[in-house]
């Protein structure tokens, strides 16, 4: 069996160097795609030219947070190279740089030959009660299509006029200035329905072949749906969840086997993990926890190698 490690970067080279060596150290016959984000820092991978089957996908793209462009587009070019190059992966695990494996990568890859699920990922119908957001947040997100206004000073413009009297008399009109600064309107015409449920759930998953190439034909055959989520925010939290489980063709399991805490997120962004979390993420539940900082704490990576080479 293999295991293809897309892994997502745009900082911190150090700290990308380290996850990719204990990776291939930890699965020498993996396959590792990177997606790296040159216009946030550059990234040489000569130190990891001794290792094989490692591939830096080039990305021209001016990656936009919060945009299709900056998760998705990315996650799909992964795609159509695993394909395009003949790649003979099992499993598609995606990451980031500040990812890291909370348990042996021999027995996370041992779980994945033997289970009967197609696809781990995190998921739930964005009008449904008792979920992560309230109902506005998925509404704001993917029922409605927005504008990126140009400009440094847009942020401040916007954040003064969207608290004009009048303006907020039109409860039709939405800002995003943590993914913008942005200005939308709800869609006049939307590709869900009863039948077809709009999901929302978190960016990370660990999928099956066989539902890896599902999604590269819907994405083909379906051109005015990626064109209707390039015109939403944050879609990496929506996009997959909603052709894949619309697809009722696979035994999804809702848990992405990923610690991320988002407690007290910061514009989007999940606590940094440090030391005091080592028993949470290591107790069974987790293949992946995220984020980590070199920078901040050296020791949590450090404890996690141990438990990984034991």
């Amino acid at each position: 069996m293999k295991i293809c490690y897309f892994i997502q970067t745009h900082k911190s080279p150090d700290q990308i160097y380290r996850l990719v060596r204990t990776i291939k150290q930890a699965s020498p016959h993996s396959q590792i795609l990177i997606n790296h984000n040159f216009n946030r820092c550059d990234l040489d991978l000569t130190p990891l030219q001794h290792l094989s089957d490692i591939h830096l996908l080039q990305n021209q793209e001016y990656l936009i947070r919060g945009d299709f462009s900056c998760q998705v587009q990315p996650y799909l070019n992964a795609i159509n190279w695993l394909f395009e190059n003949n790649s003979d992966f099992d499993w598609l695990i995606n990451l980031t740089g500040q990812d890291y494996p909370t348990r042996p990568l021999s027995e996370t890859e041992k779980f994945l030959a033997n289970t009967d699920s197609d696809g781990f990922i995190t998921y739930w119908d964005i009008f449904a009660d008792q979920i992560p957001w309230d109902r506005d947040k998925g509404f704001k997100r993917y029922y409605c299509i927005y504008w990126r206004i140009p400009g440094k000073s847009s942020y401040v413009f916007l954040k003064d006029f969207q608290q004009l009297p009048l303006v907020k008399k039109m409860t039709w009109l939405k800002f995003y200035l943590t993914y913008g600064p942005l200005i939308g309107i709800p869609h006049p015409s939307t590709p869900f329905n009863k039948e077809f449920i709009c999901y929302g759930g978190w960016a990370w998953y660990t999928l099956s072949r066989k539902c890896v190439e599902y999604i590269k034909n819907f994405v083909d055959s379906h051109p005015e749906f990626v064109a209707y989520y390039q015109r939403t925010v944050v879609p990496e939290e929506s996009f997959i969840q909603t052709i894949l489980v619309n697809s009722k063709s696979f035994n999804l399991v809702n848990h992405a086997r990923r610690y991320i805490d988002y407690k007290g997120a910061v514009a989007g962004s999940p606590r940094t993990l440090t030391i005091q979390d080592y028993a949470t993420i290591t107790n069974g539940n987790f293949h992946f926890a995220r984020k980590f900082d070199l920078k901040q704490d050296t020791e949590i990576l450090d404890k996690l190698d141990r438990l990984i080479f034991n």
